[in-house]
């Protein structure tokens, strides 16, 4: 089974097993409905549309950021929506390497599914490997999805400064506060280091190599233990990039504070940093 990524050749001879369950979380921060329409042109045959903010940031939510994340009961309704099971396979794939992707693939880890994995190289991928295209409109199949939520894999806002290691996912010209196009207050979190998720890529837009990342990511760690470092990004989406990428190099799982820059920033008592 796949607890990570899944390579084009792994999904093309297994996308039509009755016990796999395909996602479609393209997304545009933009243009709201642009991921929908892309998926009712054409997509993986299968495959059922999750949107960001319709579904993986429904209320009611756990944290005040911009894309928040639901709570157990909500996500637990939500995997039920959705016809996941407890042993269902389950594969996720965006059109922005998994920027989107990982988001949803985070949120089944921190509700304890195992076999669920990103499209390495998305739905461009997938075309480039010749892999059939459909335009159904696939309708949710009801399920039932019941289990409790990880404990110590995600953190609120008061819980931040006591983060041994507190990693920025967002691009550096936002992490260093000379561009916020978004949030409130440009900069980053005091003490934050920097690592951008798309870091975790290669020039063509596919992961990097297991021991590469492993490398960079012990770099970034130093003597902390990765299940103790502390992701966020700017509203607790890509940062999961990073979760994942960490997880597909054989780290242990960081953890992640959802509310992320977003929440931060709105808040004028918390502290902001600028620079590198």
């Amino acid at each position: 089974m796949f607890t990570t990524l899944i390579g084009c050749d792994s999904l093309l001879d297994a996308y039509q097993k009755p016990d796999w369950l395909i996602f479609d979380t393209r997304y545009d921060l933009t243009e709201k409905n642009a991921g929908k329409q892309a998926y009712l042109e054409n997509h993986i045959p299968g495959a059922i549309y999750v949107d960001l903010h319709d579904d993986l940031s429904r209320p009611p939510a756990t944290n005040k950021g911009r894309h928040p994340l639901p709570t157990e009961d909500a996500m637990n309704e939500l995997f039920s929506e959705l016809g996941i099971q407890a042993d269902s396979q389950v594969i996720i794939y965006d059109n922005v390497s998994g920027a989107f992707a990982a988001r949803f693939w985070w949120m089944l880890k921190h509700m304890q599914h195992q076999h669920v994995a990103v499209l390495d190289g998305g739905w461009q991928a997938w075309l480039n490997a010749g892999g059939p295209v459909d335009s159904s409109n696939e309708e949710r199949k009801q399920g039932v999805y019941k289990k409790a939520s990880k404990t110590h894999d995600v953190i609120n806002i008061d819980q931040v400064e006591c983060a041994r290691l507190l990693i920025d996912s967002r691009e550096p010209v936002r992490y260093r506060g000379e561009s916020e196009p978004i949030d409130k207050a440009a900069g980053h979190i005091p003490g934050a280091v920097n690592r951008f998720f798309k870091e975790n890529l290669s020039e063509s837009g596919s992961f990097k190599e297991k021991s590469v990342l492993k490398q960079e990511f012990e770099q970034v760690f130093g003597n902390i233990p990765a299940e103790e470092a502390v992701f966020y990004c700017g509203s607790g989406v890509t940062a999961c990039h990073n979760l994942l990428a960490a997880a597909y190099a054989g780290l242990a799982l960081p953890k992640l504070y959802a509310g992320s820059w977003s929440e931060w920033s709105s808040d004028p008592a918390k502290p902001v940093a600028t620079g590198a």
